[in-house]
């Protein structure tokens, strides 16, 4: 191509320029953008996402489908992202499972952690509260262990589902306590709640979205909390480390990511997106109604958390040896 001469010339060569250079992904042709859960509609996972799919649909002016594939601990959602090459248009919440959990529960994945996403932002943490049907005389983490040792057999414990944020924390809570502990998984938090309100089941460190309710209106009793700090809806509910587990920290976390290949200029628009949702009055009202803690930051800084919680609880894990395959 000749180089342009001034005036009507150059205006026609910028045009030219413009339409033959390649354009940013978040435009691209304004199809809806694909968020990705590997989570049934309906549960926490899927109400955050479409929360915070709301308000950066609008920032972004385009449309966000959030898109249910649940099944095998997110590995079937977390490969379905992991092939696409529809880059702009597809992202995915990876959560405690698919980066931190997975890695060490499966000998092999249809994905790697590590590589074959790009991360944009952490989304949310949700916070574990110890809770036992009102039935039970503990009233703290104290009494508690009491009442599972005059048991003979101990006492089990609902989770989510095998490795879960629910079930590790819950083998956490066991080696520090040395209790005699027995777990069931359930599929999924909600029917492990109905056993729990059912007094089917004594006990479980269950997430707060799946919780508060039962715990505001009595049907379940909240014993202690498995994060650093108190809960705002829960003031006078102790954390566990206020009780003798000095340092316990256990939680279930969501972050955001796109398949590798996503050009950087997408990450770093989806990330400013994702940052001013966030800090919006609408998300901030519906994750303190589930007791749930935004989390904004960098890509950078969601790979660093990432990577020390894939390090803490894949060693958990291995010296458990809980497997899913």
């Amino acid at each position: 191509m000749k180089f342009c001469s001034m005036g009507r010339r150059l205006l026609a060569c910028t045009l030219i320029t413009l339409a033959a250079a390649p354009v940013v992904a978040l435009a691209q042709d304004q199809k809806p953008i694909e968020w990705v859960v590997g989570y049934a509609a309906g549960g926490g996972s899927d109400t955050v996402a479409r929360t915070i799919a709301d308000e950066m649909g609008k920032s972004l002016k385009r449309t966000i489908i959030v898109n249910n594939k649940p099944g095998a601990a997110t590995n079937i959602a977390a490969d379905y992202v992991a092939k696409s090459k529809d880059y702009g248009n597809i992202m995915f919440t990876a959560d405690f499972a698919t980066l931190a959990a997975n890695p060490a529960l499966f000998a092999k994945l249809p994905y790697d952690a590590e590589k074959d996403f790009v991360p944009v932002g952490m989304l949310a943490r949700f916070p574990l509260l110890l809770v036992v049907h009102p039935s039970n005389p503990a009233n703290n983490l104290k009494e508690f262990i009491a009442w599972v040792k005059a048991n003979p057999n101990g006492a089990n414990f609902a989770s989510a589902g095998a490795g879960s944020p629910q079930h590790l924390a819950a083998e956490l809570f066991k080696e520090r306590t040395g209790l005699a502990l027995q777990h069931v998984a359930y599929r999924g938090g909600a029917p492990a709640v109905i056993d729990l309100v059912g007094g089917q089941i004594p006990f479980a460190l269950m997430d707060s979205a799946t919780v508060q309710q039962y715990v505001v209106s009595g049907k379940l009793k909240a014993l202690g909390v498995a994060s650093k700090e108190r809960l705002k809806n829960f003031p006078d509910v102790p954390m566990l480390s206020e009780q003798g587990l000095t340092g316990f920290d256990a939680s279930a976390w969501q972050g955001l990511v796109v398949p590798k290949g996503t050009p950087p200029e997408t990450v770093a628009a989806l990330n400013k997106t994702l940052q001013a949702a966030l800090a919006s009055t609408p998300v901030k009202a519906r994750l303190e109604t589930l007791s749930l803690e935004a989390l904004p930051g960098t890509p950078q800084q969601m790979t660093s958390y990432v990577q020390a919680e894939r390090e803490r609880w894949g060693a958990l894990i291995r010296k458990n040896q809980i497997r899913l395959d």
